[in-house]
């Protein structure tokens, strides 16, 4: 297996239907690549939705709420393949994420992992802005070699927001991510975004702030 593509939920049963189809209608060869939806004890209609798609998808119940870096953590550790990307279920992304990063990974060896621009979308999907996977970069959509996370012990469990930012300082302490300037991945704002809430942001990094400090 090539790829593995690792969809984290939590109660957006609303938004997940449309991130796995995004997953499974990919430009890349169908067979080298598999898709872990990991539902985080979502309390809505999460798991109706995950049947829904049965022999499409490998589903993972978590019976408890770990929150994303968990979520993240366990669908990982339970990939088989050589490279993984992760995905938000209120996300989805474009049918050649998959081949073109691939192709930019295989063709640059002393890449680690590629990243992409991504396209903002409102609730109702339309794209409003696109942004730059470099300038500001997101957790999702970045296609990693899986033996470097494991190298830098994957996500940081304490961390319930910024966990990307944490995690992806200490992978470029030690490897390599480069990106491609091409809108691969689509970010959907709304209300229930974490990043709204400000006085979790703001705990998390000054955590991340002293972490970096030694303190």
């Amino acid at each position: 297996m090539e790829i593995s593509i690792v969809i984290t939920c939590h109660n957006y049963a609303q938004y997940l239907g449309r991130s796995i189809r995004s997953a499974i209608n990919q430009t890349f060869p169908r067979n080298q690549y598999e898709i872990l939806v990991i539902d985080d004890a979502s309390t809505d209609e999460t798991k109706d939705v995950m049947d829904s798609y049965s022999g499409y998808i490998r589903p993972i119940h978590l019976k408890k709420n770990a929150g994303l870096s968990v979520a993240r953590n366990t669908g990982i550790k339970m990939s088989i393949g050589k490279y993984v990307v992760v995905v938000d279920a209120d996300d989805y992304i474009g049918e050649n994420l998959l081949l073109i990063e691939s192709l930019f990974l295989s063709d640059h060896k002393e890449w680690d992992a590629v990243s992409c621009d991504y396209d903002l979308i409102d609730d109702a999907g339309n794209v409003f802005d696109r942004k730059s996977g470099k300038e500001e970069p997101i957790a999702c959509g970045i296609l990693f070699k899986k033996d470097k996370l494991f190298d830098i012990g994957l996500y940081n469990p304490k961390y319930k927001a910024m966990e990307e930012v944490e995690l992806r300082q200490r992978f470029e302490e030690k490897h390599r991510i480069e990106n491609v300037n091409l809108s691969l991945y689509r970010y959907r704002k709304h209300d229930n975004n974490l990043t709204n809430n400000q006085q979790l942001m703001d705990h998390y990094s000054t955590l991340l702030k002293k972490d970096n400090s030694g303190l």
